[in-house]
């Protein structure tokens, strides 16, 4: 039996804007079923690997292959997109839109479905994130926290028919940032929940510990252009490596310095 290609596969992969490349010709190969997290310090290019996999940049270097295909436009240019969805730090949702408009905007513009299987889909979705009776109500109505359960339910949708099966790429870029323990305990155990009923494989970028360790099954450490490690979440509370020594710890002392820009 043929196996399936990886979700994600770069090779020889670059950004650059200035004199020094953001990422510098990484290889990274996901498949199916994994949850990564990418750390490093502020600046290093966490972002922008998220931006490229979903597909609002373009490496300037190297070949990035998502559920086996080759990627080379911009998401906007693509007739037929690959299933990546982002979950931005903020939730980014439309104030003039109610709940369920915002969940199921994507669906509304894609014109592939009846109103009432979008109703469906998205209500589906607002309960698998623990949301009731707020479909009608609109952002500025909701809390914090439930804005961004929305914006969750939100990366849940798909656009298939009903007998059709998708397991997506769910990114989350610092789900966590700025928020109390209790809150980051809530927002972790949804990534969790998000990231199993999407049946995909998912790539959280965060400083956190706790999102880290709850939210991933592997860790990779980013700085200078280059993946400095990687490993297990186990052996990322255990390893001696000087770079995760350095993340784990807060040190000063270490092989990352401050990145200025």
């Amino acid at each position: 039996m043929s196996q399936l290609p990886p979700v994600v596969e770069m090779k020889n992969l670059s950004m650059q804007w200035g004199p020094s490349p953001v990422l510098d010709q990484v290889n990274l190969s996901m498949r199916e079923g994994e949850r990564l997290a990418i750390v490093g310090p502020s600046g290093c290019g966490k972002s922008t690997v998220l931006r490229i996999l979903a597909g609002l940049l373009l490496p300037t270097q190297g070949e990035l292959n998502l559920f086996g295909e080759k990627q080379e436009y911009l998401r906007l240019d693509q007739s037929s997109p690959p299933d990546v969805r982002l979950v931005f730090q903020n939730p980014a949702l439309l104030g003039s839109l109610t709940v369920e408009e915002n969940v199921g905007f994507i669906l509304m513009r894609g014109g592939r479905l009846k109103s009432n299987q979008i109703k469906e889909k998205v209500y589906e979705c607002l309960e698998a994130v623990g949301l009731y009776d707020v479909a009608s109500q609109y952002p500025g109505q909701l809390s914090g926290g439930m804005q961004k359960r929305v914006s969750f339910a939100r990366a849940l949708v798909n656009s298939s028919n009903e007998s059709e099966e998708t397991n997506p790429l769910v990114l989350y870029d610092e789900p966590t940032a700025g928020l109390d323990p209790v809150a980051s305990t809530r927002i972790e155990d949804l990534i969790v929940k998000t990231s199993t009923v999407a049946k995909g494989c998912s790539i959280v970028v965060s400083h956190v510990r706790s999102t880290i360790e709850r939210c991933a099954k592997n860790v990779l450490i980013l700085y200078k252009g280059k993946f400095q490690w990687d490993g297990t979440i186990q052996e990322f509370r255990e390893t001696k490596n000087p770079y995760v020594e350095q993340f784990r710890t807060g040190s000063l002392d270490g092989p990352m310095k401050h990145l200025e820009h």
